[in-house]
């Protein structure tokens, strides 16, 4: 979800070429985020191993599905974004074998007969920079410019409104993430409900359907645990209307940047904030970037008692959300 959604400003910037149409090649796990972005014309589904956890083979099936693609796409351009960690090689190499006549791309390994434009990250542009920025970097060399008006923030398409039956004002709670090295201790997040509603503050925990023990321990007796209970375009539509979000590194802190949302984020040291943290937003970055598992990619804290995180305190969470909230 992160990765598709922090990708939204380079797509808006083809999609504002004149007589272009952007199609999105999207993993499964980015299909539901690509749905609400603005500027795509349509979105394929291929799960490739090399980038998200999929459960199967590089094969010639996957080599048919890409050819499917670009044979219903029939696209003049291929413009491969991809994070500084991953290559865009091994899609290069399907996307050419299947006829597309233009590849560009930013990598750092040698690239002949693969990207017809290759730019060199801390090279032709700087490294350590937010995701949607190199994004955006990448869009710009191939040519595409955001349109005037266009800030460059994160953006979705929503219907007007929010879900039903929640308080007419709040803050939201995301405790779940994608991997445990980048959670806030479950127990941490329900004492930070517990002091928000102490201090009057309506609060409401959203998850997913896999989330629901975990938004019910949260909420306690003093929030709204909303696991399971929405979809996507409404777990987004239930962020727009809080005052301010409390969530993790996980896609839907971005989400809360799309729809423009201050945001508390309880930042795990395992991949660097000047790339992933939310974009665009007042944000309270919260956690020990010193931490001994700073830029490790670990999925589970290598460190024993997860220290960069479970040293923050609920209160520290609670002033950080408190100093976001709209002043009357």
């Amino acid at each position: 979800m992160g990765d598709v959604l922090m990708a939204g400003p380079a797509i808006r910037a083809v999609a504002a070429e004149p007589e272009t149409e952007a199609w999105l090649l999207a993993g499964p796990r980015g299909r539901s985020a690509a749905g609400l972005l603005p500027g795509i014309a349509a979105i394929r589904t291929v799960g490739v191993p090399w980038i998200t956890a999929v459960d199967r083979p590089v094969d010639a099936a996957l080599v048919a599905e890409i050819d499917a693609v670009v044979d219903e796409c029939r696209p003049d351009e291929a413009l491969i974004l991809t994070s500084p960690h991953q290559s865009p090689l091994p899609i290069a190499l399907l996307l050419r074998l299947a006829g597309v006549p233009r590849i560009l791309g930013a990598s750092v390994e040698a690239s002949a007969g693969l990207l017809d434009e290759r730019w060199v990250p801390g090279e032709t542009f700087p490294e350590l920079i937010p995701e949607p920025e190199r994004n955006l970097a990448i869009a710009r060399l191939a040519g595409y410019a955001l349109p005037d008006g266009d800030d460059g923030r994160l953006r979705v398409d929503l219907p007007e409104g929010r879900p039903d039956g929640l308080p007419d004002r709040y803050l939201a709670v995301h405790p779940g993430a994608q991997y445990p090295a980048r959670e806030y201790p479950a127990e941490h997040f329900a004492e930070v409900v517990r002091l928000l509603a102490a201090a009057g503050h309506a609060v409401v925990v959203t998850g997913g359907g896999h989330e629901r023990e975990l938004t019910s321990r949260v909420a306690g007796a003093s929030g709204i645990a909303l696991g399971g209970a929405h979809g996507l375009v409404d777990t987004a539509r239930t962020l727009r209307g809080a005052d301010v979000v409390i969530v993790g590194n996980t896609g839907p802190a971005h989400l809360a940047a799309a729809v423009g949302r201050p945001i508390v984020s309880l930042f795990s040291a395992v991949v660097p904030p000047e790339r992933w943290a939310p974009y665009g937003v007042p944000v309270r970055l919260l956690g020990d970037r010193t931490a001994a598992c700073r830029g490790t990619r670990a999925t589970a804290c290598p460190i024993p008692g997860h220290p960069c995180l479970a040293g923050v305190t609920p209160r520290e969470v609670v002033d950080a959300a408190e100093s976001l909230l709209p002043r009357p």
